[in-house]
């Protein structure tokens, strides 16, 4: 009885968690489909769209560390409620603005959005403490909670695409913000903070360390894709500056007692592959998701490559990607269930691979991009909802919400060195018509694909070398 009735107050938890993961889905996928609208409206070239990519990857991933040991300590419920308002400040800021500075602050500060999965995540593991199968429970309620996301990425690119064909932008912009405020109190009123809550003292150093380090790495990645950035040997210095003050920070947190982050997991032959995978799969799942939708709305005619389709088209192929999403993490704990879930991992990156490679050959005609985007969502949708689920069941009881968090933030810097070198990518190499346009290169979009590719299958061949029952009860029981 005592279990059926925990299994039912965490069933209640997983749907309110699911409009969120919905809300952060609408997020996602609103705005794909008017990025070209919206570089017009701020009067920047295409290229330029990669700057808020990168702006809000690189507050995600000092965002991330910090609400992840917050939740830890003092509650995942009140560090979701925190990141839910901050983020709809944030975008209701977006249509009340035409000046690029602006609208690059506050799009940055809506990457307060991805530390919602790890939250869940975390707060779910904590809520199944008592129920037997945690590992497996976990990995389901993580395929719910990403299929309601790309559910609402499908909404919101559908409705996204369709508005900005007939609405003013500002209109179009605020209709996202008023659903995370509706959020807000779904969280606040629906969802129950996770128990026992770890406490300890906060690691103020180990945060200033990091954020320092991440900083100058991204912000010497922003001064590279400025005009000569990749000639300026101070643009080089300051990214090499951001990778060599990692070293202090680590040195800080191996002799804390309760580190911001215990670097010591990244040791671990199950965490250490997981971490890695999950910031070469950034580099495709968020670094490429501004340059498919430029390269889809780019009009063959002018520039001799591209799709040249509207908005709603775009976001049709959007649509059918999300969908493919959907499927493959509702069909990863069935697959890891009959094979294992290291091979169910393996898997997805390779899917991930292919489909990116495929579009070297197939990329002139709209059902080539979709079969394209097919096999990649199907393999991005497994990888979504199985990476924070797999570093949840391999950390240690008092580091879930760490490790969640973990998978987010290297993956956040993987998408915001690929944004960095897709924005140069897509600069350099313009010729003939594109050259007094604004569209991005075709090299550029090679660049892309082949990046996406070969990371996608270099993670498959990282996961190789992890144990061959990892992220399964057994293992759990065992630590």
């Amino acid at each position: 009885m005592t279990r059926t009735l925990a299994f039912g107050a965490l069933a209640s938890v997983v749907g309110f968690l699911a409009f969120v993961e919905f809300t952060s889905g609408v997020l996602q996928g609103y705005y794909t489909p008017m990025l070209t609208d919206i570089a017009r409206h701020l009067g920047v070239h295409d290229a330029d769209v990669n700057w808020l990519e990168g702006a809000q990857l690189m507050l995600s991933a000092l965002v991330v560390p910090a609400f992840a040991k917050l939740g830890d300590m003092v509650g995942h419920k009140r560090m979701l409620l925190i990141s839910t308002a901050l983020t709809a400040v944030a975008a209701l800021a977006l249509p009340f603005t035409d000046s690029f500075g602006v609208f690059l602050v506050a799009w940055a500060l809506m990457g307060f959005y991805v530390v919602w999965l790890p939250l869940e995540i975390a707060l779910i593991w904590s809520r199944s403490r008592k129920l037997e199968g945690r590992s497996s429970i976990t990995a389901k309620a993580a395929g719910l909670l990403v299929a309601a996301l790309e559910g609402g990425a499908i909404v919101g690119a559908l409705v996204g695409g369709a508005l900005v064909d007939v609405l003013p932008l500002t209109v179009v912009l605020l209709v996202p913000a008023i659903l995370i405020v509706v959020c807000f109190f779904v969280v606040l009123f629906g969802v129950k903070e996770s128990p026992e809550p770890a406490g300890g003292v906060f690691d103020t150093v180990g945060l200033v360390l990091v954020s320092i380090a991440l900083l100058c790495f991204t912000g010497g990645l922003a001064m590279l894709r400025l005009e000569g950035g990749l000639a300026n040997p101070w643009a080089w210095a300051v990214v090499v500056l951001g990778v060599v003050l990692v070293i202090p920070f680590i040195l800080w947190e191996l002799r804390h007692p309760d580190p911001l982050i215990d670097v010591r997991m990244f040791r671990s032959p199950a965490l250490g592959p997981v971490f890695l995978t999950a910031g070469l799969f950034g580099v495709s799942v968020l670094g490429a998701q501004a340059p498919l939708s430029t390269f889809a709305r780019t009009d063959p005619a002018v520039y001799g490559y591209g799709l040249g389709t509207t908005g709603f088209a775009t976001s049709l192929i959007i649509g059918i990607y999300l969908i493919a999403m959907i499927g493959g993490a509702l069909l990863f704990p069935i697959i890891a269930r009959a094979l294992t879930p290291r091979l169910a991992l393996m898997a997805a990156s390779v899917l991930v691979g292919v489909g990116f490679l495929l579009f070297l050959p197939f990329h002139d005609a709209y059902a080539q991009v979709i079969t394209n985007m097919i096999v990649v969502g199907v393999g991005s949708g497994a990888l979504v909802a199985a990476l924070p689920a797999a570093a949840a069941s391999a950390a240690p009881a008092t580091q879930t919400g760490v490790a969640t968090g973990l998978t987010n933030s290297v993956k956040t810097v993987g998408g915001a060195v690929a944004s960095c070198v897709f924005g140069i990518a897509l600069l350099h190499g313009v010729s003939g018509a594109a050259a007094g346009g604004t569209a991005g290169s075709f090299a550029g979009y090679v660049t892309v694909w082949v990046v996406c590719g070969v990371t996608a299958l270099a993670a498959a061949a990282l996961l190789v070398f992890v144990p061959k029952e990892a992220f399964t009860d057994r293992v759990v029981a065992a630590v």
